[in-house]
This record gives C-alpha cells, sequence and structure tokens, in this order.
C-alpha cells in the first residue's frame, strides 16, 4: 500500500526490502607502467601530460597494447592467475633515461588515490629503469628502482589501505638481496610496512622465453585465493598458472635467509608446478609479520570506512555507541565464522568496545566517538613439524 492513498488514521504495515551495504572487493589491482611514445589510448582513458589512466580492464585481450617493457606481462600474468579486473596506468618515458623516468612512474601513483576498490600496488616496470643485458645477465639502475619502491611503499602507507607488490632486483644472491635492496630500502623495522617482497622473476608460456617481474602473477595469485577463501588466507603455497621456469634456483639455505628477511621466494616443487613459498610483509614487527594479517586489519579498514559514514554528525550518546560496537560486532563475528579470526568462541576471536569509560565528557565535547576493537587473527601455519618417535617393535607418530 502506497503511503499516499492513506486516508484513515490508524497503524499501516509495510515490508521494505533489507538495506544492502556496500560491496567490498579485495585483490584488486593497480598498475603504473611504461609505455610507448605513441601508444595507443584507450577509449575514454583520462589524459594527462604523458601518458593516460588509469583505465579498468576486465581481461587480458582489453590491453591496449604499446607497452613499453613488462606492463602487459604483469597484466597478463594477472588475469592467467585469477583476477576479475585491474587498473592501469600508462606513463610514456623512456626507461633508459633511468631518473626521468623513475620520476615519471612515481607521478603516476598519484593518478591511483581517488580509486577507492584498489588494495595492490604494482610498478613491474621499475626493473626496466637503466635496464641493459649481458651474457644473459640482467641488470638495472638499482638508484631508479629503490626511489619507485619507497614511493610504492610511501603512497600505501598514506593511503592506509593498501599492500605494494615489490619486485625483486635481477641477478642477486640471498646475502646480496638483504644487503643491497633490503637494507636501503630501511623497511625492516619494527613498524607496519603495507609491502611485500617477490622473488625471483618468472617465465610463463606467454612471455616469450623472457623472465619477467613477478608482481603481476602475484597479484592475480592473491585476488584468485580472496574469491576462493578469503582475505584472511595467506596467498601462499598457490600454484602459479602458466608458469614454467625461475630465473634462479634457490637452495635451503637461501631459502632460510631470504624468509627469515621477509622475502616471499618463488619454488619450483615436482608435479605441482611453481609455487608462492612465503607469505610475509617486510615488517620486523611480530604482529605485521604475515601477510593475510596485514591485509586482513587494512580490509577490516576500508570495511570500517564503507560502512560507518552514517555514525558522523549522530548524536553522540549511548544508543550511538550501542549501535556503533552492534554493527561492528555483527561485521566481526561473520568474519570469526568465516576462519579469520581465531577461538572457539567469539569473546575469543575480537572485542569491540565503545563505552562512556572512551567517551568521557571532555571526548564528547572535543566531537569524537572513541572505538577500541581487539582482533585474534588466524595465522598461517608456515612450519609443519612431524615428531616420529621409533621404539621397540613399532613406530609410533606424535
Amino acid at each position: 500500500m502506497s503511503t499516499a492513498t492513506l486516508t484513515v488514521p490508524g497503524v499501516y504495515r509495510q515490508e521494505q526490502p533489507e538495506r544492502s551495504r556496500p560491496v567490498l572487493p579485495t585483490g584488486v589491482a593497480a598498475f603504473v607502467g611504461l609505455v610507448q611514445t605513441h601508444a595507443p589510448v584507450p577509449a575514454g582513458a583520462p589524459l594527462t601530460a604523458n601518458g593516460y589512466g588509469p583505465v579498468a580492464l576486465r581481461r587480458k585481450a582489453d590491453f591496449p597494447g604499446g607497452a613499453a617493457a613488462y606492463l602487459e606481462h604483469a597484466v597478463s600474468g594477472l588475469f592467467d592467475n585469477g583476477a576479475d579486473y585491474c587498473y592501469v596506468v600508462g606513463v610514456r618515458a623512456d626507461a633508459a633515461q633511468a631518473g626521468a623516468a623513475a620520476a615519471e612512474l612515481i607521478d603516476g601513483l598519484r593518478l591511483l588515490k581517488s580509486l577507492s576498490d584498489v588494495d595492490l600496488i604494482a610498478i613491474p616496470d621499475a626493473m626496466a629503469l637503466g635496464r641493459s643485458t649481458s651474457a644473459g645477465s640482467i641488470t638495472v639502475d638499482e638508484t631508479a628502482v629503490r626511489s619507485v619502491q619507497l614511493a610504492m611503499i610511501q603512497h600505501c602507507t598514506e593511503q592506509a589501505t593498501r599492500l605494494a607488490l615489490l619486485d625483486a632486483v635481477p641477478g642477486k644472491d640471498a646475502l646480496a638481496l638483504i644487503e643491497t635492496q633490503l637494507k636501503q630500502l630501511g623497511v625492516l623495522r619494527a613498524t607496519p610496512v603495507n609491502a611485500a617482497l617477490y622473488h625471483p622473476w618468472v617465465r610463463t608460456v606467454s612471455t616469450n622465453g623472457e623472465f619477467v617481474p613477478p608482481s603481476g602473477h602475484v597479484a592475480g595469485v592473491i585476488a584468485r585465493t580472496d574469491a576462493l577463501v578469503g582475505v584472511f588466507k595467506a596467498p601462499a603455497n598457490a600454484e602459479i598458472q602458466g608458469a614454467i621456469d625461475l630465473q634462479a634456483d634457490l637452495d635451503v639455505d637461501a631459502l632460510g635467509l631470504l624468509n627469515q628477511a621477509g622475502v616471499n621466494c618463488l619454488r619450483a616443487f615436482a608435479a605441482r608446478g611453481i609455487r608462492i613459498w612465503g607469505a610475509r610483509t617486510l615488517s620486523a614487527a611480530p604482529e605485521w609479520r604475515y601477510l593475510n594479517v596485514r591485509r586482513l586489519v587494512l580490509t577490516i579498514v576500508r570495511w570500517i570506512d564503507l560502512n560507518m559514514a552514517w555514525a558522523a554528525f549522530e548524536p553522540n550518546v549511548p544508543a550511538l555507541w550501542a549501535r556503533i560496537q552492534r554493527e561492528l560486532n555483527s561485521y566481526l563475528s561473520g568474519l570469526w565464522r568465516a576462519g579469520a579470526l581465531q577461538g572457539e568462541a567469539v569473546n575469543q576471536a575480537f572485542y569491540v568496545r565503545c563505552d562512556a569509560e572512551l567517551n568521557a565528557a571532555a571526548t564528547r565535547e572535543a566531537g569524537q566517538v572513541i572505538t577500541e576493537i581487539g582482533l585474534a587473527p588466524t595465522l598461517p601455519a608456515e612450519f609443519i613439524v612431524v615428531s616420529v618417535q621409533h621404539r621397540a617393535g613399532t613406530t609410533e607418530l606424535i
């Protein structure tokens, strides 16, 4: 019954559909890459002084062409590994002029700030800056690479909801990679670092025999893992689709050094393909060590930004605090049921506080509502330890 036809005073019942919540996509990557001077521009793409973008791509066939280095390989690897869509910013710059090209790539990050659904950032073409090949060995301008990767980390820190996927400099052994790239990035510190580093480069069926940076393929694996399980699942022990070879064959000692330093390695397994064999961030803080834990927290922050804006300008009274707690409890309970949080009961998995103690008179007079959330995320089983005890006449697994 329409309210416009009501004529007799009384109580009338109307059924309303449940208010839908905004959908929160995860595993959405944005690339900044080099394109040729006369590269085609996607129809309707925003133009910049030295390129275009961001433009949304929903399949690898949508890539407009004109890639100058690794950009098209990264986009292809992303879709081959299960992503639904991505964004691309194309930059017209000469990779041989490493410093100038690095500045253009960094400026391209600025164009991604307005995208609300992006939570992964990759610039594989940082590895094309000053690139040269001699006797099959690739070298790059490490100073230019470092400036781009530092800008990516800074971008993700400022945006506060994104993760930078970094590629390892080619041609480095484990110690050299740690001593040069990692330490010079200055990220081995006990603070949250929204970045993960992957090593070594990969060759796939679509790269024409060329080894390419793995960040685009890794972004696709992350998107696939998010879709199949959730953002709380570590994107590791997952096969890189189409991968046929790795640029370096890492031994046990190298794997141990790199894992402890927070480098996520790619490994080849007989009959199991090439897989991501690590899920760590570049933070030295134990609570932010694991990639899935950091991404879970960043995703919760995104959910709050998207779904709690209604609370602005509401009367700052206990009824508001109760509603904030109710909505957050509902969302976090769903994460717990999905397996994102530890505990046999909800009260072991998380807590939400928004009460008079947190919101004293001075806080309310400042126009603030303070809410405290505590989480117990599930951690990945990195080390599977099986103890075999041999006794006389029997072998028993403990």
